[in-house]
């Protein structure tokens, strides 16, 4: 099939890569870009494990055409750290216990990120409805949402 360059601004920088029209944003950011932190799984945007930010929201990387991407700021997982030093929802999540397999926790972190920096201050009912797109087997939740409390009061006091 016929691929077209395209660039796409990743993590604040532009890659230009060739892909096929079909090729979806997830499959580009792991496997042409190397950006593996974000997950694909369900392949349906139910799940939530595929989570980047587009401009700053949440976006199913499963369900965007990478073609479709052009033009927006992507944050991966990746792109949440300043070298070896976590974000402070990646800190939370590992003061919390809120990670067990690992699999959902990008997909979460990146919808925590989207969500905080719209509501600051949220309620756990709040937290709850903010990652209700996102699915996790292993933790009951309650860890998740606790660290997502935690990094808000953290991200309070950093101002």
């Amino acid at each position: 099939m016929k691929q077209i360059e395209i660039v796409l601004n990743v993590n604040g920088i532009d890659y230009e890569v060739a892909v096929e029209p079909q090729r979806t944003l997830v499959e580009v950011l792991r496997d042409t870009l190397g950006f593996t932190g974000t997950k694909k799984s369900c392949s349906e945007g139910e799940c939530g494990a595929c989570t980047v930010l587009m401009d700053g929201k949440p976006a199913t990387s499963c369900l965007i055409l990478a073609l479709d991407a052009q033009g927006k700021k992507i944050t991966t997982i990746e792109g949440l750290s300043e070298g070896q030093k976590l974000h402070p929802i990646q800190e939370a999540f590992v003061k919390h216990a809120a990670i067990q397999c690992g699999f959902c926790t990008p997909g979460m972190v990146m919808s925590a990120k989207a969500f905080l920096d719209e509501n600051p201050a949220p309620t756990a009912t709040e937290v709850r409805k903010a990652i209700s797109g996102n699915l996790c087997r292993c933790t009951g939740y309650q860890q998740i949402v606790d660290a997502i409390l935690a990094a808000s009061e953290t991200m309070a006091k950093k101002g």
